[in-house]
């Protein structure tokens, strides 16, 4: 456990850092903590803790810097945020695709590091389907959603079908399984394709998978602000580290997956330099935040930016954009 003191030098050695990203020396913290120790005394509290872990000293300087491990006792045990310093932003309500856009521009524009949003889960049931013959064996499948959004997948099957068989399929999944979710769609068909003519329920089988799989990849990350960690200093001084960045933002998928995890928690969640297995990137931290829609958790939002940010601040900005994202999709002002 660390003493008052040592918890005062930390805590202002990881200010200072932040603040300027240079190595801080004993000198320099002396006059930061405010306390009226010796040079001495504090080298000594300084070794003590980079004995546990949380600083470190880099080759080129007498100063020392935090770890990974430092700033998580830091932002868990030591970090203040003040609500008010920030601008009240607004996020007009507007057509769901719109204000995710704009809240990753805005979270970006806020930060001046890179906004991330996963778009809203969408509840996947079909109002209608239809099925057009393109050639043998091979058909395009058109899925309505209740709220008019068209989708199309093209699929393939093992037998031939006439168009009057698609017909057929259509209306018999229009008639009986319109409005319903298209996982459970396809929970009935396994158990009533007994009852359906042979021919066409392999069709049917087949058109609700994919469009199950044309639903699912509704679901996707809005990033915005990529080109701001060119300015930041950790990053330009290192392309190493950079190209790395820019390899997480191609890599959609493995952001869903940290943001899924996200949302499983309530309020803002902080992943500090490779504490993620998701982006185990040492140079990285994400700030994160769930969204909801009339009270359900349906999205994630963040701000990715290097170790070395204003914790405080990255805090203020995603909860205040996770609740405007909220009221603006559950059209709320």
């Amino acid at each position: 456990m660390l003493d008052d003191r040592a918890k005062l030098l930390l805590k202002a050695l990881v200010e200072r850092y932040i603040a300027e990203g240079q190595p801080v020396g004993s000198r320099t913290l002396s006059r930061a903590s405010g306390l009226e120790l010796s040079p001495a005394t504090i080298r000594n509290v300084m070794s003590d803790l980079e004995e546990l872990g949380l600083i470190a000293s880099p080759h080129t300087s007498a100063g020392r810097i935090p770890t990974a491990r430092g700033y998580r006792l830091f932002v868990d045990t030591m970090l203040t945020v003040n609500r008010d310093e920030l601008p009240a932003p607004r996020l007009a309500a507007d057509q769901p695709q719109k204000v995710i856009a704009n809240a990753a521009h805005l979270l970006s524009d806020l930060s001046q590091f890179v906004g991330v949003v996963m778009a809203p889960r969408r509840n996947s049931v079909f109002h209608h389907i239809e099925f057009l013959r393109l050639s043998e064996r091979r058909y395009l499948v058109i899925i309505v959603s209740p709220d008019g959004d068209v989708q199309n997948r093209v699929v393939f099957t093992e037998q031939d079908y006439t168009q009057t068989q698609l017909v057929e399929a259509a209306n018999f999944l229009n008639a009986n399984y319109s409005g319903m979710a298209i996982e459970h769609v396809r929970e009935r068909l396994k158990t009533e394709v007994e009852k359906l003519q042979g021919e066409i329920a392999s069709l049917m089988q087949t058109a609700v998978q994919a469009s199950s799989e044309a639903m699912s990849q509704q679901e996707e990350v809005v990033i915005s602000g990529e080109r701001n960690l060119l300015a930041v200093s950790d990053f330009s001084s290192d392309m190493t580290h950079l190209r790395r960045a820019f390899d997480l933002f191609e890599q959609k998928t493995q952001l869903m997956r940290l943001l899924d995890i996200s949302s499983q928690a309530a309020g803002v969640r902080i992943f500090i330099g490779g504490e993620s297995q998701v982006v185990p990137f040492e140079e990285l931290s994400i700030v994160s935040a769930p969204y909801e829609v009339d009270g359900q958790v349906v999205g994630t939002l963040g701000v990715i930016g290097p170790t070395r940010m204003p914790y405080d601040r990255m805090i203020q900005i995603v909860d205040i954009t996770s609740k405007l994202v909220s009221n603006a999709l559950s059209h709320k002002q």
